[in-house]
């Protein structure tokens, strides 16, 4: 499942702007790009979003086919390469991981990973470590029950907490834990939040999931109104706390929580300073993104060319404003709503800053 803003390296957009008479031109700096390493991962996880199975049809790009998007971005944005990240499925999964993390490493980007951390243990963290890993982030979705449930694996609880024993004495990683917040884990978080602060861990962010890919028939999987303000609330407190740096994802603006709950504003990159490169060659604003915002793909086109010339609807969202969000008094600061929540047709899925003034959360 694909999980964004990574550790907050995502800050405030960057736009250079040049004037060619009296017309402004901006050009766009990528900062992050996600690569979807493989579609194979070795859990079959509630809440998945992704088209990930144990055994996928989409064979696994081949590493020669990635390396000259890299190339590219080097030669076209020198001096400002963004962080790689690769993620799944599962890309530990990949027999060659460690090769794509020290090709990445030997470019000069700063590699990075999202994992289940099912395949971490103290050899392969030395490993990774060994090849560049700079960046990583695994998943804990509660205690060892809702945990255990969500990603339907009876070990994965004690194997993620075995796997943060060693990624904890790895040098020169940054490193944080995410959880996906739904109705059966909500009421357990105080006690997450005890068990990581004792376990060592700094950062942590919550998610909550989005109705699609597994969970989009699964009500369990998703919160009520006043739970997801519980939730809001739990994150104030916990990082008025300063035991642990908490943060709520980049789902969508939050009204009067923003600021409170995750350090810098809202603001969906995808597109303007974050792009993806799907297993099959596509390429899209970020993995989150479902719909069908493909904008190219690798096998045809010059990455380069389709982030500089494509990406329209990412970087002006006015077409955006429709159905709630035609009228809405907060469109300017919240601009839609994250990239991921829109369908197809360009509608809706659903509104958190609706949900927090008490409104239905859902467009239609």
């Amino acid at each position: 499942m694909s999980r964004f803003n990574y550790l907050g390296v995502c800050g405030k957009l960057v736009i250079f702007a040049s004037m060619n008479g009296n017309k402004k031109k901006r050009r766009y700096v990528l900062q992050q790009l996600f690569w979807e390493a493989t579609l194979r991962c070795n859990m079959e996880c509630r809440h998945c979003g992704s088209d990930c199975l144990k055994v996928s049809e989409t064979a696994d790009m081949p590493l020669a086919d990635f390396l000259p998007v890299l190339d590219e971005i080097k030669a076209a944005q020198p001096g400002r390469l963004p962080y790689v990240f690769t993620l799944g499925g599962e890309p530990l999964v990949r027999p060659d991981i460690l090769r794509c993390g020290r090709e990445i490493t030997e470019r000069g980007f700063v590699w990075g990973m999202v994992s289940n951390a099912m395949l971490i243990d103290g050899e392969m963290m030395r490993a990774l470590s060994a090849n560049g890993l700079r960046s990583l982030a695994i998943d804990v979705d509660g205690t060892a029950a809702e945990h255990n449930w969500l990603r339907r694996n009876d070990s994965a609880f004690d194997r993620v907490f075995d796997a943060i024993s060693h990624i904890r004495k790895a040098p020169h990683l940054i490193w944080d834990v995410i959880t996906c917040v739904h109705s059966r884990n909500i009421a357990v978080l105080p006690e997450l939040r005890r068990m990581l602060v004792e376990a060592g861990v700094k950062r942590w962010r919550c998610f909550t999931i989005v109705p699609m890919g597994r969970a989009k028939d699964n009500p369990e999987l998703l919160l009520t109104d006043s739970q997801f303000t519980e939730l809001m609330e739990f994150i104030v407190q916990t990082r008025a706390g300063g035991q642990i740096d908490l943060s709520y994802s980049c789902e969508g603006y939050l009204g009067d929580y923003e600021m409170r709950v995750r350090p810098y504003p809202f603001h969906c990159q995808a597109g303007e300073t974050v792009a993806s490169i799907r297993g099959n060659g596509d390429i899209s604003g970020c993995l989150s993104i479902r719909s069908a915002y493909t904008q190219g793909n690798i096998y045809r086109d010059s990455f380069w060319d389709v982030w500089t010339s494509r990406f329209s609807f990412c970087r002006d969202r006015e077409w955006m404003r429709t159905g709630v969000c035609a009228d809405c008094d907060v469109f300017d600061r919240c601009q839609g709503n994250g990239m991921h929540l829109r369908r197809d047709d360009g509608s809706l899925m659903h509104c958190n800053y609706r949900r927090l003034q008490g409104l239905s959360a859902m467009q239609d």
